[in-house]
């Protein structure tokens, strides 16, 4: 016979406390009781009012701004809190997002109900209406390996190599890593097919404990919080990390009223508003409680993986406003660590309690919470989440769920481990368990899928809850009411007459519903709401509101150059991902700032940018402007470059948004709804916008490609999603339905595209133009080109010059207009009088000048995409001689116009592109100021020697580029004075003073592959 294998499992001992089975490792169901505001241990408090805001007209934001900012300037008290910022009753509109990064704040209400305090989030922005975020500016100590043992669930003492420099109060991070042995294990590496792409890779699932050490014992440690996942050697090392975190805020609160998202009520479907109600970040020891939420997008509370102890209760969520699909409508949601979420109600929701991110740590519990007619599952979403407790829960309609999703999620897999479904109910129970760990489903109702741990199914169980039972084992008594409806009947299927009589009676009475429940929590639990004796916002002295810095310095057109404040604007560009990414960190490590990227819910480069950051970065990093064109599709899934419908509207962020606005009418290929390309999407506009208007004070630039060819050729998936099919857009654009794919696989749309005689597409085209250049209007610092790899016919260009010109004309407006295209599309329309005359920048980037002196110049016009004309064609050599001549002749053409260099490889030719009078030549940012300025002034010296390319104001300043070993004559004979000569790095920009040349004779400089400055004193 084989050995009967024990697993871990609990029970009700017969003195009422629960007795827990251990398996042979000695693993056991996880303690769950440490979630919450001050783990549970003590109740959230009422923290007394320090100022009272009463409601006004217009726009509340800097209002209640400035109130938090005075409660976040008092000192705190013992316990860590500053006071409370007291809201008046009624509807305060708020347009733009309230910040809380100090702790020891609570905003409270007047109530949620009617009569109450409404937080209106205006305007089409994605914001979240209140922001609670820490300052992330943690300090990590030396990393100490765990020993090499096993060290099972729930445990607490973990032995290391060592434990030098590690004292008891230390807060430390315990690393899971996840080992490409444990990902091979759950068979996680792809999911059938070719999904490798998607499938996990080592470090993508790490887990990361945030605990504290209590003792130190030789070379154990014993932390306060129990581990909820195994440290087990065979899968993959673990690690201590000492940190501290001077920035993390924490005892902050919103409490005692109503969230309200203002949409579009003509779009059931609209999401041009808010997104999220509160978004934690950087916090712990916090709550949300007594808040009710209204039409929010994307979900009501999102706490991110930097939370940790935080309780959101008695709270609900009605009516929210969206598409339908991930990531929208995840109501109560978490990546962090011991987070409660208790009596909270959700309605129409899409994951409406849920646990997502990679290796989520517990544990994070689910207590008394209910979901009415969701549209998918509650429970894990994410990437194994350990330690979660889904307790005495309701989801009406859809699943409760613990199960590998496979591909689902991008790749989300295994979702669970550790994790226990207890006294709940769902239409479906799924409870499956990983290999190397288990999930348990305790006297659950519904119907049931899985190989995890099942016991008691259709019973109720005792205790009525494992979170509050385990509480209250752990502390010896409950701190607080846990205020669980009771189920208050008799559950015999055989009562006696008595009781079938009291049964009877009872059944003419209505039960007691979770949301009423809820909705009377003010009487259980009454927030104070007096305001007498304390300042009131008034009194505040008002800080004038932020206003908009003029730009005093425009990026001009000089003698043929781009410049800002007088000085030359050079630099490298580089162009936004339209494609690819994920939230998976290896990938959001080496993401690149972008402008119209969204993450619903994360900040950051990777997700959705901050454009400050964005600005900074691109001085920081010599970037002189950002190339921009929409997505090549809107979500991840179609990365895939697979053809097909898709299953559902789950979308994988990141999005890469589209100019144009869904208009919540039928079903697109991505299975949200059809775009209207007639009206424009806010959030895309804005945010280009926005980044023009905060580049320009940095004199950077946004080069702004109207379309991207890259939807109409090559691959057919490049047209499948894109808002011009018309099965995506209700718009009837006239091409062919279902599309004309290429052997069933490519996609040749380009001539159809780009026929201006249709007359749907025709008028739609010349809006969508016309948009582009309004959106940008009063802004110097953008160059607005036809479309991303342009090698389309002239006939389109014409088209678009001439609603340029026409909207120019109009508007009285000028806009930096380039012209990008292949040679014989550029040569015409430079030829053109009329349509030349509209052209500002020539922008040579689809064709160049080969090694041998003859040009790569693929035809326009011809159907196909630029590396398709570079695989037929003899692409040959970029030299710096080439360059240079390309350059040179349209500067020496058309003197009054901009030349830019923008080939594939125009990165290594700045230098050549510079002394031939280019604009933005991407060369090294050279640590001379005087440089910049002189540049401007400066022309070509055509009668230079060959072997040196020469810029100069004659008597002033000269740039000398020794292309070999040569000498140049520089005759200062008639002008006085003394010049500095300077040697510039080609590589770096360094500058180094050489000598100095006295005016009133002639000097020859002899000098090989150098770069000679030289400016009068």
């Amino acid at each position: 016979m084989c050995a009967q294998v024990k697993h871990p499992d609990i029970r009700k001992g017969d003195d009422g406390q629960l007795v827990y089975t251990r398996d042979e490792k000695g693993n056991r169901i996880p303690d769950f009781s440490y979630c919450g505001y001050m783990a549970s241990e003590k109740p959230v408090p009422d923290v007394p009012a320090r100022i009272f805001v009463p409601v006004t007209e217009g726009d509340a934001t800097a209002g209640i701004q400035s109130a938090i900012d005075y409660v976040a300037s008092l000192k705190p008290d013992k316990n860590g809190f500053r006071g409370a910022v007291l809201l008046g009753k009624g509807t305060f509109s708020v347009h733009g997002s309230l910040q809380m990064p100090y702790s020891g704040v609570v905003l409270r209400g007047s109530g949620p109900g009617p009569g109450g305090t409404i937080l209106s989030g205006a305007g089409k922005i994605r914001q979240p209406l209140i922001n609670i975020k820490g300052q992330d500016n943690r300090q990590y100590g030396d990393t100490i390996a765990t020993a090499n043992t096993f060290v099972p669930v729930n445990a607490t003492e973990i032995p290391l190599v060592s434990t030098k420099g590690l004292k008891a109060g230390d807060k430390i991070y315990i690393r899971r890593i996840s080992a490409d042995s444990w990902i091979k294990t759950l068979e996680m590496e792809e999911f059938g097919g070719e999904t490798g792409w998607i499938g996990w890779k080592p470090g993508d699932v790490d887990i990361l404990w945030d605990r504290q050490i209590t003792e130190v014992n030789g070379n154990t440690i014993t932390i306060d919080v129990p581990l909820t996942e195994a440290l087990d050697p065979q899968y993959g090392p673990a690690e201590v990390i000492p940190y501290t975190w001077t920035g993390r805020s924490s005892h902050n609160g919103v409490e005692n009223l109503r969230l309200v998202s203002a949409y579009d009520t003509r779009n059931e479907k609209d999401e041009q508003h808010r997104w999220f109600g509160i978004i934690m970040e950087n916090i712990t020891d916090s709550w949300v409680r007594q808040v009710t939420f209204e039409h929010f997008a994307g979900g009501a509370v999102k706490l991110l993986s930097t939370v940790k102890k935080v309780t959101v209760e008695d709270c609900k969520s009605l009516d929210p406003v969206s598409e339908i699909g991930e990531p929208r409508r995840y109501t109560f949601y978490t990546e962090g660590q011991q987070t409660l979420f208790q009596r909270c109600y959700s309605e129409y929701g899409y994951h409406d309690f849920a646990v997502g991110g990679f290796g989520t740590p517990g544990p994070n519990a689910f207590v008394q919470c209910k979901a009415y007619l969701p549209y998918s599952f509650s429970g894990t979403i994410g990437s194994w989440a350990s330690g979660v407790l889904f307790d005495v829960m309701e989801i009406d309609g859809r699943a409760l769920s613990l199960k590998n999703r496979e591909q689902a999620g991008r790749g989300a897999g295994w979702t669970a481990s550790n994790s226990v479904f207890w006294e709940s109910s769902a239409s479906k129970i799924e409870c499956y368990s990983p290999p190397t760990s288990r999930n348990w489903a305790f006297g659950v109702w519904g119907q049931f899928s899985g190989n995890g741990h099942w016991k008691d199914v259709n019973s109720h169980i005792s205790p009525r809850s494992l979170y509050y039972s385990q509480l209250e084992e752990r502390l010896g008594e409950l701190p607080y009411d846990p205020y669980i409806i009771d189920l208050g009947t008799e559950p015999s299927s055989s009562p006696t007459i008595e009781q079938a009589a009291e049964l009877t009676a009872l059944a003419a009475q209505k039960n007691t519903e979770l949301s009423g429940w809820i909705g009377r929590a003010s009487e259980r639990n009454p927030i104070p709401t007096e305001h007498h004796n304390i300042k009131k916002a008034e009194d505040l002295i008002s800080s004038s509101s932020e206003k908009t810095v003029p730009v005093s310095r425009k990026i001009q057109l000089q003698n043929g150059w781009l410049t800002f404040g007088e000085k030359l604007l050079t630099g490298t560009r580089y162009t936004v991902q339209w494609w690819r990414g994920s939230l998976r960190k290896r990938e959001i490590d080496r993401a690149a700032p972008h402008i119209t990227r969204f993450s619903p819910g994360y900040t950051g480069t990777g997700y959705t940018d901050n454009l400050d950051e964005v600005v900074s970065y691109m001085a920081a990093n010599n970037v002189a402007g950002i190339e921009h064109n929409y997505g090549l599709w809107y979500d991840r899934r179609r990365d895939d470059h697979e053809r097909v419908r898709r299953l559902n509207g789950d979308g994988w962020p990141p999005f890469y948004e589209q100019p144009f606005l869904r208009s919540g009418e039928g079903e697109a290929w991505d299975r949200l709804s059809k775009y209207d390309l007639t009206r424009y999407n806010d959030w895309y506009w804005n945010r280009l916008k926005s980044f023009a208007d905060r580049a320009e004070q940095q004199g950077k630039l946004l080069v702004h490609q109207q379309y991207f060819q890259h939807n109409i050729l090559e691959a057919g998936a490049h047209w499948a999603d894109s808002p011009w099919r018309p099965a995506n857009n209700i718009n009837h654009t006239g091409f062919p339905e279902p599309p004309p794919y290429a052997g069933d696989k490519r996609i040749f749309l380009a001539e159809q595209f780009y026929d201006v005689n249709h007359p749907v597409r025709r008028e739609l085209h010349k809006q969508y133009i016309r948009k582009g250049l309004e959106n940008f209007a009063g802004n110097s610092n953008v160059i607005q080109l036809t479309s991303a790899e342009y090698t389309g016919p002239l006939h389109f260009m014409e088209f678009w010059l001439d609603v340029v010109a026409r909207w120019e004309e109009e508007s009285g407006r000028d806009q930096w207009t380039g012209l990008s295209a292949t040679k014989d599309v550029q040569d015409a329309i430079l030829q053109d009088q009329k349509r030349s005359a509209v052209v500002d920048i020539i922008d040579i980037r689809y064709w160049y000048y080969k090694e041998d002196g003859s040009a790569y110049a693929p035809p326009g016009g011809k159907n196909l995409a630029p590396r398709q004309h570079a695989r037929k064609m003899k692409t040959g050599k970029e030299t710096p001689e080439q360059v240079y001549r390309a350059v040179r002749e349209y500067r020496r053409k058309y003197p009054g116009k901009a030349v830019i260099y923008s080939t594939p490889g125009s990165g290594r030719f700045g230098w050549p592109v510079l002394m031939a009078g280019g604009s933005l030549p991407a060369i090294p940012e050279v640590d001379l100021p005087r440089f910049y300025t002189a540049l401007p002034q400066m022309t070509v010296e055509e009668s230079a020697p060959e072997s040196v390319w020469v810029l100069q104001e004659e008597g002033n300043s000269y740039l000398l580029y020794f292309k070999d070993k040569a000498t140049y004559k520089l005759n200062l004979e008639n002008y006085r004075g003394n010049y500095d000569l300077y040697q510039v790095g080609l590589s770096d920009g360094k500058t180094t003073r050489k000598s100095t040349l006295r005016g009133g004779r002639r000097h020859t400089i002899d000098e090989t592959d150098k770069l000679i400055f030289i400016v009068k004193r």
